[in-house]
């Protein structure tokens, strides 16, 4: 073989060995992007534990599961995860820092209607009676992010005042006046196939100063004192202080017929669907709304009350009144 060929050769060589290394960096991931949807939840349900009266409980003895290398990133991004196939909300990671705060107020959300959602009011039992908020994962406050539906859960309010409203308030003050950088995670966690979170965990890391600025692992539950939540669905009821094994609805409703005879119930904001021709209103599983012609029909957000207001009596199949 002459020189020119053997150079050729090695040539051929080790062209072969670079790509067999690139296409090994592929498969391994290195040098990728990174993106929350391949992260891991770093708790599970299990071990939580229950609701026991407090809003939050601390994790991993209040330490965050940030990653040596992480703990030392000082470039501020934020990484939001695709909607499963439930349209649920997955890892909302971010690294808080001054310039992603925002300069204006918030805009409206909601036409956003997280998975899980209903517009559902129990006056004089919740602070400012409306059940749920649509939650930031990571709050409005610290990247600016409004109405953004990878970012944004059904939430109770005793979830986004008394648990995580606090920890937001904390950072945010914290960035303002140091203007350091702070890791910051956010995890939702559902059981099975529910499409309301039973609470999530945030985790947040101050990086200059090492941790010791801001430094947290908590995980906050998604209840609201004085009412039951249907976590599957995201129905709720006023809770039965005479039976903790009470069901949501009752045992002898008829298949798809909600139980609807407290009083307080008749003043929830809930949807229903009008037919403007027969001046019934129905709940929106009712099987008479499939035969609305789509001229008759109207849905609407509104309490029972002001419906009957209006002139419309309840259908007797779906809601027995």
């Amino acid at each position: 073989m002459d020189i020119k060929a053997s150079k050729k050769a090695v040539y051929a060589w080790v062209a072969a060995i670079l790509i067999l290394i690139a296409l090994l960096l592929v498969i391994s991931g290195c040098g990728a992007n990174n993106s929350t949807d391949d992260t891991t939840e770093a708790i599970s349900l299990n071990q939580v534990g229950e609701y026991s009266g407090a809003p939050y409980v601390y994790l991993n003895n209040n330490m965050p599961y940030f990653t040596d290398e992480e703990k030392e990133n000082t470039k501020p991004f934020e990484n939001y995860s695709s909607l499963d196939d439930l349209g649920r909300c997955g890892v909302a990671f971010a690294n808080i820092y001054k310039e992603l705060m925002p300069t204006e107020e918030r805009g409206p959300i909601g036409q956003i209607k997280p998975s899980g959602w209903h517009t559902v009011k129990y006056n004089g039992i919740i602070d400012g009676n409306y059940l749920y908020n649509r939650c930031h994962l990571i709050g409005y406050q610290l990247t600016g992010e409004n109405a953004n539906e990878l970012n944004l859960i059904t939430g109770t309010r005793y979830l986004n005042t008394e648990g995580m409203e606090g920890f937001e308030n904390t950072v945010g003050d914290y960035v303002a006046e140091t203007e350091n950088h702070v890791l910051y995670r956010v995890t939702p966690l559902f059981e099975g196939a529910d499409l309301v979170a039973k609470g999530v965990e945030i985790e947040a890391w101050s990086v200059e100063d090492k941790g010791a600025g801001i430094c947290f692992n908590v995980f906050c539950y998604n209840v609201q004192p004085g009412i039951e939540i249907d976590y599957a669905t995201g129905e709720s009821r006023i809770a039965d202080s005479t039976s903790k094994q009470a069901s949501l609805f009752a045992s002898d409703s008829e298949p798809g017929r909600e139980e609807t005879n407290n009083d307080a119930q008749t003043e929830e904001v809930r949807t229903y669907i009008l037919n403007v021709n027969t001046k019934k209103f129905h709940l929106p599983t009712c099987s008479s709304v499939d035969c609305m012609s789509d001229k008759n029909k109207r849905e609407v957000e509104s309490t029972i009350n002001e419906i009957k207001a209006q002139g419309y009596t309840p259908c007797s199949r779906c809601l027995g009144r």
